[in-house]
């Protein structure tokens, strides 16, 4: 994990993070852990918002924000940054400028540009770790190569009507999966169907989004607080909406896979 210099965590931002500092699985240590963490976050829609949300509200210190669309007033149901007077405006600034209101102190950019392999590895430069929550195969490929590359860890989260998935990767990793070993080569055409186009009801994206969120600071925490002690990299949970319930499942490391099969 790349880090810049700790932080002063001063009396008041103390007090702001004190119900995260009094857990002894994350504790002060763990607190100025996510305050030096940089997350890039692929996608400020369903997912994007609420995961963005509870980064923000964990104290995350610096935050890039990847999305190319802008705000619908049919986004307003489920895409918990935004209002109505936001509608028309690109949505990384807009959820940037939520981000400033709710958190001076959080280092944020936005970056309104579509993501394909041409320019992934730049987007998820610096980073600690990128959330991946956008709507197509190409685009979270591309990503997952980039932080391959880079050795960056990667949390992807996908919701499509009532089914929810989040997982972990790390395929730098000799003995990980990246997310390529998990759909494999079928879906880089930037023309491959999106992951959203059957409806979806508003609380289950938050429910995926949240999970996602949580499932990051067992990464952004490895290392440096109990929270992180297990970050479940290659485990895949699957969430049912209408049940509800929860299951997990492990996937395997492909030794052909394009862009982590050398890593064994």
């Amino acid at each position: 994990m790349t880090t810049s210099p700790a932080p002063i965590i001063t009396p008041e931002r103390a007090q702001r993070f004190a119900r995260h500092i009094v857990l002894p699985e994350i504790g002060g240590a763990g607190q100025v852990a996510l305050a030096r963490a940089h997350v890039v976050l692929i996608g400020c829609g369903g997912i994007g918002a609420p995961a963005l949300q509870y980064l923000a509200g964990a104290g995350v210190g610096k935050v890039t924000l990847v999305d190319r669309d802008v705000v619908d007033t049919s986004n307003l149901q489920r895409q918990t940054v935004f209002t109505p007077s936001d509608v028309g405006t690109p949505k990384a600034e807009a959820a940037a400028g939520w981000v400033r209101r709710f958190d001076p102190a959080i280092d944020v950019t936005a970056c309104v540009e579509n993501v394909g392999s041409d320019n992934a590895s730049a987007l998820v430069s610096g980073a600690d770790l990128v959330l991946d929550g956008c709507d197509n195969f190409a685009t979270r490929l591309a990503v997952s190569d980039a932080c391959v590359a880079a050795d960056i860890s990667l949390t992807s989260a996908a919701v499509g009507r009532f089914q929810g998935q989040v997982a972990n990767f790390a395929g730098h990793l000799p003995d990980q999966p990246c997310y390529r070993c998990f759909v494999g080569d079928a879906f880089d055409a930037a023309d491959c169907d999106t992951c959203a186009a059957d409806g979806v009801l508003g609380a289950m994206v938050g429910m995926v989004g949240t999970f996602a969120a949580m499932h990051a600071m067992r990464v952004l925490l490895h290392g440096h607080a109990a929270l992180g002690d297990d970050p479940q990299f290659g485990t895949l949970h699957l969430i049912d909406g209408l049940k509800p319930g929860m299951r997990a499942m492990r996937i395997a490391k492909d030794p052909a896979c394009r862009a982590c099969g050398g890593n064994v």
